[in-house]
């Protein structure tokens, strides 16, 4: 026992170098993303950060995996925000969320996993591009800087009285250079990121 535990102490120090920059980048990237998702879901701020500190650290930690990543789920958000509104209360959400972990415990040691083969996955990959599509659309208008609908709004009939639609001509009115600069700038790293010139450096 004391060989394999010095062998996998020196296997867990080994790659530091990469490991250290690598998980800079990963909470740099998870941070926002845990909280913008806890915004958009409804939920408090922090629940966001729980979920992150649960998902990278215990999970990370639990799966034995060297190159697993996990964190709350932006596919989710849509059904996590309705979801809140019909139990009427975050509490009542998150028991909710206990019994359905519990339920998937079972699952998991009842081998029931193989359920997921009977669900096309055309189904799976559909509701997560609508799911991607409502988020995409619906933050167009804050990226030029249209805040009089609040954002995590995901109504189709809004707060200002547009609807998801109609607000895309309404915000032409309220464009902001300052945050059409910011939105430009931010697509352009993002696109340019991937291209063979950035890799290299």
């Amino acid at each position: 026992m004391e060989g394999s535990t010095t062998s996998n102490n020196k296997g867990l120090f080994s790659s530091l170098k990469q490991d250290l920059p690598a998980s800079v980048v990963v909470f740099f990237v998870a941070l926002p993303l845990c909280l913008g998702i806890a915004l958009a879901s409804g939920a408090p701020l922090f629940s966001g950060l729980i979920a992150g500190i649960i998902g990278g650290v215990i999970v990370g930690a639990l799966s034995g995996s060297t190159l697993g990543v996990s964190g709350p789920a932006a596919g989710l958000a849509v059904i996590v925000l309705t979801a809140i509104q019909d139990l009427g209360a975050f509490d009542i959400f998150l028991v909710a969320v206990v019994l359905a972990g519990i339920i998937q415990l079972i699952m998991g040691f009842a081998k029931g996993g193989i359920i997921a083969y009977f669900f096309p996955s055309s189904v799976i990959f559909g509701m997560l591009s609508g799911i991607g599509i409502i988020i995409f659309i619906k933050q167009i208008p804050h990226a030029l800087g249209y805040d009089k609908d609040p954002e995590g709004d995901f109504e189709f009939m809004q707060v200002d009285g547009q609807n998801t639609f109609s607000e895309l001509f309404n915000m032409i009115e309220y464009i902001s250079p300052g945050a059409l600069i910011i939105a430009v700038v931010s697509l352009g790293i993002l696109l340019l990121w991937e291209t063979k010139m950035i890799k290299k450096f």
